[in-house]
């Protein structure tokens, strides 16, 4: 008791009610993902290997979240070819307007996703441009674009120009010097900025219910079925992506770890 100190065990203890308050709602998903809900999945009603054997069963489950993968592929390449350059672009070059540039790819980052939705689904309604899958890949490959730009832009601004300049001191030329060095050293920061555009495409409802018409995608789906209780096989497409995302992660946190003790033992 002599040891204990209550500022000590302030931060733990806080840490782990935030983690708990965090986990909740995704193991409570998981754990509906086996229940024998039939209509309802509100309460629960028994173990069943029924809703994984048929994660398909729900009506439109599958096609709202293929539709989801489909717009967050889409829109996460264009978003992340378009803002790489951008960022390249802010970083080594000066021009005119550079500045108002970087202010104005700030602009959909601070705007209300109510205001960007609707803002965007009226520019399509004067246009007369039918709402659907296009629509949505517009919408989600502009707000994507900012954290694209951001996140690789702090990779550009980090990497010494020296190891650029002795590329080119010998003899490469300037398309040898991005694919062989430049590139490969901003490979980090524009895979993470492709997974959060990913994430964020996935993810969006608000812009996606203003700019989808008759579309349906897993986000939207989720919300029309709420009032009911989420279908089991939409908890089962859920708990996929979740234990592929923390895969992914965990994967990529040991490719780290290890490629560190090598550069340690060298």
């Amino acid at each position: 008791m002599k040891n204990f100190s209550l500022g000590k065990a302030f931060v733990p203890v806080v840490g782990a009610i935030a983690l708990i308050y965090l986990l909740v709602p995704i193991v409570q998903v998981i754990v509906f993902s086996f229940n024998d809900a039939g209509r309802n999945n509100i309460i629960w009603r028994g173990f069943t290997l029924d809703n994984w054997q048929n994660p398909c069963g729900a009506p439109q489950v599958c096609q709202a979240f293929g539709n989801s993968i489909l717009v967050g592929v889409v829109a996460t390449v264009i978003a992340t070819v378009l803002g790489t350059m951008i960022a390249i672009a802010l970083v080594r070059y000066k021009f005119k307007g550079s500045s108002t540039v970087s202010l104005l790819l700030f602009t959909p980052m601070a705007t209300p996703e109510v205001v960007l939705g609707a803002g965007l689904a009226a520019q399509f309604l004067l246009a007369g441009v039918e709402k659907g899958i296009g629509t949505i890949i517009l919408a989600h490959t502009m707000f994507c674009i900012s954290y694209v730009v951001v996140a690789v832009k702090a990779r550009v601004a980090s990497l010494n120009p020296a190891i650029e300049e002795a590329g080119r001191d010998l003899y490469a030329s300037p398309a040898q010097v991005f694919w062989r060095i430049t590139l490969p050293m901003l490979t980090p920061g524009i895979i993470g900025a492709a997974l959060l555009s990913f994430a964020l495409s996935f993810d969006d409802f608000i812009i996606t219910n203003f700019n989808a018409g008759t579309a349906t995608t897993f986000p939207k789906f989720i919300y029309v079925s709420a009032l009911k209780g989420v279908p089991a096989q939409a908890n089962v497409l859920a708990s996929i992506v979740f234990v592929g995302a923390l895969a992914l992660v965990i994967i990529v946190q040991m490719i780290n770890i290890n490629k560190q003790k090598r550069m340690a033992r060298q």
